[in-house]
């Protein structure tokens, strides 16, 4: 028997919100200390000024990505929670208007006009706020924000995805460096878009592909800068 959490653990819909924020928290911290130490190496002749470059983007980004997560999903909380509490007093002051607003959205999806007013009142009898809160205002668990889960996915994502350059920094010679950053940066990002698509249940091809194509973008630009404007250091 199929029951509706079975119906849900089929799908990946549920896990969009920390998936999205780890998968752009790792493509972030292997191309951005990936770019950032390309650059480097192009302007520098030594390693020290390459591996100081790549931790500082490392920890800097990471706390960055972070925290830049937490106050983007907490606004987002904040205007959920206004909604809800104004949808809630609307119920207070005028609940028959609210009751022919809800049925009106249930026409709109198909059902007939007596049908979606008897939904209407039924789903009113069981939890008005929470009726409206899902079908007019479109707020649910699945959608609905979490600023500290969002955080944690996106720093501790980006920093595992920027230790990937780091060891590369710190194991390949200086002479071609960049080359060596460049050819495991892609696989890293091969690597991180096959895994991405599996648990999101996507295309492989497609993300990888997308993701593989931005990233030489940005590394490719990172690199011109650094030959343009490099000195020796």
């Amino acid at each position: 028997m199929i029951t509706i959490d079975n119906y849900l653990d089929s799908h990946y819909i549920h896990r969009s919100n920390w998936l999205r924020a780890a998968v752009l928290g790792a493509n972030d911290g292997i191309i951005s200390v990936s770019s950032l130490a390309i650059g480097v190496t192009a302007a520098s002749s030594s390693t020290e000024p390459i591996i100081l470059a790549t931790v500082a983007s490392l920890v800097a980004g990471a706390l960055s990505m972070a925290a830049g997560e937490y106050v983007s999903v907490s606004s987002q909380t904040d205007i959920e929670k206004a909604d809800i509490e104004r949808e809630r007093q609307e119920l207070h002051a005028m609940p028959e208007e609210e009751l022919n607003m809800l049925a009106q959205i249930y026409e709109k999806r198909g059902l007939k006009k007596e049908t979606a007013m008897q939904v209407a009142l039924e789903l009113t009898e069981s939890n008005a706020l929470a009726t409206h809160v899902r079908d007019e205002l479109g707020i649910n668990e699945i959608s609905q924000a979490h600023p500290i889960q969002a955080a944690l996915a996106s720093g501790s994502s980006f920093t595992i995805g920027g230790v990937l350059p780091l060891l590369v920094v710190l194991l390949a010679p200086l002479k071609n460096m960049e080359y060596w950053l460049y050819g495991f940066t892609i696989v890293f990002l091969i690597i991180l878009g096959a895994v991405a698509a599996k648990t999101g249940g996507s295309s492989v091809q497609k993300a990888i592909l997308r993701i593989t194509v931005w990233g030489t973008i940005a590394m490719g630009l990172s690199a011109l800068v650094g030959y343009l404007f490099g000195v020796s250091v």
